[in-house]
């Protein structure tokens, strides 16, 4: 998205289109915040064509929510559980709006750190989304807390997003490359959690 050129950091808003589901066609408005940078369409759309039929049920975790279009697509499509976790007050203020309007109940925003709330986790989750503004040495903390013991269910899912230019960091040995793609500027991957060994 385009930042725009007038001063001030939340100068317009933003629109977003639910994929598929069933909120499929809804669209939402976010706040335009620096750094929010909400996953385009056809990412989308391919991501969850990969993840099929895992997505209903899931308990999923959305760090840097921003927008919240991964989680919401998540929602839309039978998750049974999905936490946005975003450290702007105001797109979690969006995003609880959003909630809202859709009427869903299994939608939960936490305003905090990433790394915070990863350190606070108690239970696993069977898909986590990882979508941090580009070129911010985020990544690297995240899957080190993601990487550890019930984090992520045996058999679960870890979506990454960044930036093309940017150098994966290491994952670990049991996180198992399932898909990968580039799309305009933005390289995603999909990866499947095996048996963790110590």
């Amino acid at each position: 998205m385009k930042q725009s050129k007038k001063r001030g950091p939340f100068v317009k808003e933003g629109q977003l289109r639910i994929i598929g589901g069933e909120w499929r066609g809804r669209k939402l408005t976010f706040k335009a915040v620096e750094g929010l940078r909400p996953t385009p369409d056809r990412v989308r759309e391919t991501l969850f064509n990969w993840l099929g039929m895992v997505v209903p049920g899931a308990s999923c975790i959305d760090l840097f929510a921003g927008s919240g279009a991964l989680g919401l697509e998540a929602l839309s499509r039978g998750a049974a559980e999905v936490i946005f976790v975003e450290n702007s007050s105001v797109a979690v203020a969006q995003l609880k709006e959003n909630l809202k309007k859709l009427n869903s109940s299994n939608g939960q925003a936490e305003s905090m750190q990433a790394q915070q709330f990863l350190s606070q986790l108690t239970k696993p989750v069977d898909i986590a989304f990882l979508d941090p503004p580009f070129r911010q040495e985020l990544l690297a903390p995240c899957i080190k807390l993601l990487s550890k013991p019930n984090m992520l269910v045996e058999g679960g899912w870890v979506y990454i997003e960044t930036g093309l230019d940017e150098v994966l960091p290491a994952v670990p040995e049991h996180w198992q490359l399932h898909r990968q793609k580039t799309a305009g500027q933005v390289c995603y991957r999909l990866f499947q959690v095996q048996a963790f060994s110590c």
